[in-house]
């Protein structure tokens, strides 16, 4: 029987999983499928709400199921943010799912499966919990990586993502059962332990276990090597479908790597360390030149996500609480100024045709300067351009890797981001210098709200009631993650 104190920390899991299974029976009882996916994905936007409530009235550092879950500071925080990033994912969705005949009830609840996974693999403390929360979000989206089955690009992205993801899963679990075998145990707290006796500072095994956990993770984070799903993906999936995948899952995956790194591993943190500061190199250099000669806007942002992901790691290697911190922070901004990216790809649209090309946004400011601005907004703030949000998202994670003396990793980075401002800043020329192209379809009230929301997040980011409160909700999850760091 499970007792008050498990639910508590389980009620935004449970909230979630409960919400998806009675929206389930409610699509499969509602005999009209436009009004049941309408009616459903409503509902499921409020159970996402309840779900983020309760996570948020939470407190304390509380471990169940024999260590395997924890909810403390830094869970909470992560799951918010996630929460957030899917509810504004579906408010996105009504208008061009509606319009695609794609608003079926079986999309939200595949969100909301998805969305448990996530919340699962962020307070995963344990190997096994760690595979069992990846394994859910995967699998949903698959499925929704190929949700429009006319679309021949849809069809083959589902089928990439699939291909790609079930090797790295395979990969992971691998690693797992390696460092299962070293240690003896799949608690992180465990493995930490036996981690830290000094016979294991030159044991083959973790060595090799560390690896194949870390190749699968930087899969799902689309860190250069294991990226090369991530362009076709973005492009080939429906929008609202590529907004979330470019969000929330990004987010647990990278509190997962997180975790395992900073609570499993921390005895032997110049192993992992080499391999995150090659990742984040690569992937910083890669998302800086291959997104200059895309003229498709989801490819483009599909290449700066890779970047950002270098920039974020950036944090991690420094191994620091202000580092992880400074992940924390650069992941919340990133969700913002992502989701705002999307809602303005999603309102390029001439009548029922959606547009993709960045040549489609030619003299944009002419015919709608609301749109532009807020367009050039996010792209400046993606640059990095001072005092948007962005800039401090790369401010909080080069700091500490500077204190951490990784000055190559630093230079490195900031060359990386003057490097990728290029592609930034040409969409906004072309928006406002360039020779007008035809005009778009009138803005969509759902999109555009999710469109000024980031916009005004990545300006207002400088005033302390707003970024100070990221900051210190930031520094007090990473100091529960890491304490006396």
């Amino acid at each position: 029987m499970i007792n008050s104190a498990v639910l508590s920390v389980l009620l935004p899991e449970l909230i979630l999983a409960l919400g998806a299974i009675v929206l389930l029976m409610i699509g499969v009882f509602t005999k009209n499928g436009e009004a049941a996916g309408r009616s459903v994905s409503w509902l499921a936007i409020m159970v996402l709400v309840l779900a983020g409530v309760a996570a948020f009235e939470q407190s304390g550092s509380t471990t169940v199921f024999g260590g395997a879950f924890i909810s403390d500071s830094f869970t909470r925080f992560l799951k918010i943010v996630i929460l957030i990033g899917g509810t504004l994912t579906l408010l996105m969705t009504f208008d061009n799912f509606g319009r695609a005949k794609l608003l079926v009830f079986e999309y939200p609840v595949l969100v909301l499966l998805a969305t448990l996974g996530m919340l699962m693999m962020v307070s995963a403390n344990d190997l096994i919990a760690l595979y069992i929360g990846l394994e859910l979000q995967s699998l949903a989206l698959y499925v929704i990586a190929a949700f429009n089955r006319d679309d021949v690009r849809s069809s083959e992205a589902g089928l990439k993502y699939f291909v790609l993801g079930a090797l790295s899963s395979g990969m992971l679990l691998y690693g797992a059962s390696i460092l299962y075998g070293v240690t003896g145990s799949t608690s992180y707290a465990n493995i930490a332990s036996a981690a830290s006796l000094p016979e294991m500072t030159t044991n083959i095994g973790l060595t090799f276990g560390l690896v194949f956990v870390l190749v699968g993770l930087a899969f799902k984070i689309a860190a250069v090597p294991f990226h090369m799903w991530t362009p076709d993906v973005y492009q080939g999936a429906p929008t609202p479908v590529t907004a979330f995948f470019a969000g929330a899952p990004k987010i647990a995956a990278m509190a997962l790597l997180l975790r395992f790194t900073q609570a499993a591993l921390p005895a032997v943190a110049p192993q992992w360390q080499q391999i995150v500061i090659f990742i984040s190199i690569a992937s910083m250099v890669l998302g800086a030149f291959a997104a200059i000669g895309q003229n498709n806007i989801k490819r483009l942002l599909a290449y700066s996500s890779i970047g950002h992901v270098g920039f974020a790691l950036v944090g991690l290697a420094a191994n620091s609480a202000e580092g992880t911190a400074g992940v924390l922070i650069y992941l919340a901004i990133y969700v913002a100024m992502t989701l705002g990216a999307f809602a303005c790809v999603l309102s390029m649209r001439r009548g029922d045709r959606y547009v993709e090309n960045i040549s489609d946004l030619a003299g944009l400011a002419r015919s709608d300067l609301t749109f532009a601005t807020i367009l050039a907004l996010l792209m400046f703030s993606f640059a990095g351009i001072p005092p948007l949000a962005g800039f401090w998202a790369k401010w909080y994670v080069f700091l500490p890797a500077i204190k951490a003396g990784l000055y190559p990793l630093s230079v490195i980075g900031m060359v990386s981001s003057v490097i990728s401002a290029y592609y930034y800043l040409r969409i906004v020329k072309i928006m406002f210098f360039d020779e007008p192209a035809e005009a778009f379809a009138p803005r969509e009230g759902r999109t555009f709200a999710v469109m000024a929301l980031s916009a005004a997040f990545t300006v207002i980011f400088v005033l302390p009631f707003v970024g100070g409160a990221v900051v210190d909700a930031a520094s007090a999850a990473a100091t529960a993650l890491v304490p006396g760091r």
